[in-house]
């Protein structure tokens, strides 16, 4: 079992990568517009699926709150804006890096 955790930074619009409690990594990701927030809690890695396709990218990471989740886009230049539905964008190469470190109950927090 992987000691992996995320913290996701809706403001800073910044996913970050942690070991224990060492940073590993820092990406840039999109997060909920105004009308469709990300929202803030407590969660975990609940689904991996490879390729979904579509708006999804090539890599989906589903949280433990239904219909939400971790993913890549087909639109790149979305990322650093509050611009989804509410689920965390990711550009497709940082997705599939981030889907290598995760294993299924990996927590996520999310704050603004």
């Amino acid at each position: 079992m992987s000691d992996s955790s995320i913290v996701i930074y809706t403001s800073r619009r910044q996913l970050e990568l942690y070991e224990g409690n060492r940073l590993i990594r820092r990406y840039p990701i999109a997060v909920g517009k105004k009308a469709t927030p990300t929202p803030h809690g407590h969660y975990y890695i609940a689904a991996k699926h490879l390729h979904p396709g579509g708006v999804f990218g090539s890599r989906w990471m589903g949280l433990s709150l239904p219909t939400y989740g971790i993913h890549g886009t087909n639109s790149p230049s979305s990322i650093g804006q509050a611009i989804s539905k509410g689920c965390i964008r990711m550009h497709n190469h940082d997705a599939e890096a981030l889907y290598q470190h995760v294993v299924i109950g990996t927590p996520v927090t999310i704050q603004p």
